[in-house]
């Protein structure tokens, strides 16, 4: 994982609690999830950038987490916000996500609106003052970036199965290899650590 850097404006403490996670993507049969677990120090930004290593996306594209009414983003190119939005890297995890059981949203793309549901499956006290994100497994590749949403990734699973029409024929050059059912824990948690 990229070097952690300081929330605006927020001295990073040293962790107290971790969070479990299980993040699945909504929409998709059969389904793609990961679990992870992450410190209560890290922020918003923080945990999209775990989300984006543990999904396989490429962080090519702007998302948005919804907690019941609130929304925290990054700012766009002015460095401004959407009226809604709370900067993600202005608050910590512990001050939003600290309740085991609670659900919110990650969407990842707005073009492609990749939508996916985050679970805080367990609350734990941190293993050491400051441990880093690991993820503990999951299933299936996320669909390639730009593939065209849910309706484009049924098109690609098709063409992997190898029923492509001729319509699928440039498509299916641009899907190359992509291999829908590898998943690599090994791999994640190597990108995680930085290594």
């Amino acid at each position: 994982m990229p070097k952690k850097k300081a929330a605006r404006g927020i001295r990073v403490p040293a962790a107290e609690n971790e969070f479990q996670l299980k993040i699945t993507l909504q929409y998709i049969k059969p389904p793609i999830w990961r679990q992870v677990v992450v410190p209560d120090n890290l922020t918003m930004g923080d945990l999209h950038m775990v989300i984006q290593i543990a999904m396989g996306w490429t962080n090519s594209h702007l998302h948005l987490f919804r907690i019941g009414l609130l929304e925290f983003g990054m700012p766009n190119e002015e460095g401004m916000f959407e009226s809604s939005e709370a900067d993600e890297d202005s608050v910590l995890l512990r001050h939003t996500i600290a309740r085991r059981g609670l659900k919110f949203t990650y969407e990842y793309d707005f073009g492609d609106s990749w939508s996916h549901e985050i679970r805080v499956e367990k609350v734990q006290p941190a293993s050491a003052p400051h441990p880093r994100p690991v993820c503990l497994g999951g299933v299936r590749a996320c669909p390639p970036e730009d593939c065209g949403g849910v309706y484009g990734y049924e098109r690609v699973l098709r063409i992997v199965k190898g029923a492509a029409t001729e319509d699928d024929d440039e498509f299916r050059e641009w899907v190359g290899d992509y291999q829908p059912d590898k998943f690599d824990v090994k791999t994640v948690n190597n990108s995680l650590r930085g290594s």
